[in-house]
């Protein structure tokens, strides 16, 4: 019946990431022992805080529509955690606050995208940009990194994928899926290439800021020169392990937050009322209020990282956010392991999820087709036993 479908929807892929996660779920409910290392979100509870600010929310009855960007309290404290960690300097009218930061990508995309124009790409790249950037008439210009340069394009790489058509760049930092954060130094170098070319814009997703490990994160806006034309995406799910309340947020300059506003005012309008109530909590608190939980990851990103060097022919770089390995896994294509020929990412990820009972996630899906995405999202003893597993499987 596609052929009564649109040729949009025939054109969307699927997300890998949803997908590996739904099928992981379906193999389990069969009774099989599998450990998840798919889905990109944190195995722990909202902070206690933010769930009595939604409780109160309740009791107050913030059960109305919601402005379509925002309510005003949520932008201002949104505002003061931009000047907090970020060095930015928004005001409530930069703002726009949406479900989740995936749709605050799509109404960028949506509100500055023509047919053709062409948006920069550092690969890997997170799995929705590429689909979201085509739906919207782009043309992604993808720029190949590899394990040797911890994954980040360098200057001369940037300049070379520019060309008349090149509207936008997109990347994110920490990285999903590499874990890769970019310093104060590499993105003014990279912003240096940019001052040549004033009209290109930049998304910069931080939704990661507060995960990482290395004190190096920057965000690209507060380099010289280039606020005027950072659009800066954030929510609360990843920091907050919120992932479930859908808010997120944009700071833009007014042209761009005005034209989301209207963009999501036929959409979806506000997003829901008691989670951005919730919210101002979230973004109110110290940042120092996540130390637990990000030692938690630091640990857990010490025993991958440490487990994963140990197994033969994977070549690892050590990631300094998020919480995920990109294990670069090409040694493996043309073998035959237990009677199976592995010849790509998608082979190998398909593999151990019949062999070994692990879930991963091909990292076709996010532009590097030598790489596997595994999220250590999940307890030390889980994690210990499914990289004990893929070893022995890739024996």
């Amino acid at each position: 019946m596609n052929h009564l479908l649109s040729d949009r929807i025939n054109n969307l892929s699927t997300s890998q990431t949803l997908a590996m996660a739904a099928l992981a779920r379906e193999l389990k409910a069969q009774g099989k022992d599998i450990i998840s290392l798919s889905l990109g979100e944190p195995d722990f509870n909202t902070p206690d805080f933010v769930k009595e600010a939604a409780k109160k929310a309740i009791d107050e009855n913030y059960s109305t529509y919601t402005p379509v960007d925002g309510y005003l309290e949520l932008k201002e404290a949104i505002c003061r955690k931009f000047k907090r960690d970020n060095n930015l300097e928004y005001k409530p009218a930069n703002v726009v606050v949406s479900t989740g930061a995936k749709q605050s990508l799509y109404n960028i995309a949506q509100v500055m995208l023509n047919d053709g124009d062409e948006v920069i790409l550092p690969a890997p790249y997170w799995v929705s940009y590429y689909e979201i950037i085509k739906l919207s008439g782009g043309v992604p210009v993808v720029v190949e990194t590899s394990v040797d340069s911890d994954f980040k394009i360098t200057p001369e790489q940037l300049e070379k994928a520019i060309t008349p058509k090149t509207k936008m760049m997109w990347f994110s930092s920490p990285c999903n899926p590499s874990g890769s954060v970019y310093n104060r130094e590499e993105l003014t170098a990279l912003g240096k290439v940019l001052d040549k070319h004033p009209n290109i814009y930049i998304v910069s997703d931080e939704i990661y800021e507060h995960i990482n490990f290395s004190g190096n994160f920057c965000s690209i806006g507060s380099i010289p020169g280039l606020f005027e034309r950072t659009i800066t995406v954030n929510g609360v799910a990843k920091a907050f392990a919120m992932t479930g309340w859908r808010i997120g947020y944009i700071g833009a300059p007014e042209f761009i937050a005005k034209a989301c506003t209207k963009m999501q005012g036929q959409v979806t309008s506000g997003a829901n009322s008691i989670a951005q109530r919730a919210t101002i909590a979230a973004v109110d608190a110290d940042p120092s209020v996540l130390n637990d939980m990000v030692k938690a990851f630091h640990n857990r990103r010490d025993l991958v990282v440490k487990l994963m060097q140990e197994i033969p022919g994977i070549k690892l770089n050590v990631p300094e956010g998020a919480f995920y390995v990109f294990p670069d896994v090409s040694s493996f294509f043309g073998k035959t392991l237990r009677g199976k020929t592995i010849n790509t990412a998608d082979e190998l990820a398909m593999y151990l999820l019949s062999e070994a009972n692990v879930a991963t996630v091909t990292g076709e899906a996010f532009g590097n087709a030598n790489c596997l995405r595994l999220s250590y999202a999940t307890s030390e003893a889980l994690l210990t036993e499914a990289i004990k597993r893929i070893k022995e499987a890739l024996a």
